[in-house]
């Protein structure tokens, strides 16, 4: 059984604290954690937007806190994030997430990332095999 405390991770192991100005995102489970997926708590600063497409990666993202905006680039849709709602990239979306408000985001990737990656000029993480090779 793996237990891990939100606050106890952003209070002594920042190797799984990632962030820039803009949006911080919590690790609590990584690739190396056996399960098949990774698990995060991103939290976005309020006005922040966001341009993301993870080409190597689905997600999907059930927002906890605050509220937002997701658009679809490819249709131009757009949906309001509230707490309560979900939504999913099954088909590697090219989107945009405006935070209307500060949103603290439950994250899962499939494959999980290892907690090295970086967002690359597209929104992308690098897939699994180019980081083993960098």
């Amino acid at each position: 059984m793996i237990v891990r405390d939100f606050n106890r991770i952003v209070q002594e192991d920042r190797d799984r604290v990632v962030s820039d100005a803009q949006w911080t995102s919590v690790r609590m489970l990584l690739a190396g954690d056996g399960m098949g997926f990774s698990f995060h708590i991103t939290i976005l600063e309020a006005g922040s937007e966001h341009t993301f497409e993870y080409k190597n990666h689905f997600e999907s993202v059930y927002c906890i806190e605050g509220r937002g905006r997701v658009t679809d680039l490819a249709t131009g849709e757009t949906h309001p994030i509230a707490p309560g709602v979900m939504y999913a990239l099954n088909l590697h979306d090219r989107h945009r997430l405006r935070a209307d408000e500060k949103l603290v985001m439950a994250c899962c990737f499939n494959p999980p990332v290892t907690g090295t990656e970086v967002h690359r000029e597209d929104g992308s993480y690098a897939a699994a095999e180019e980081l083993r090779e960098a």
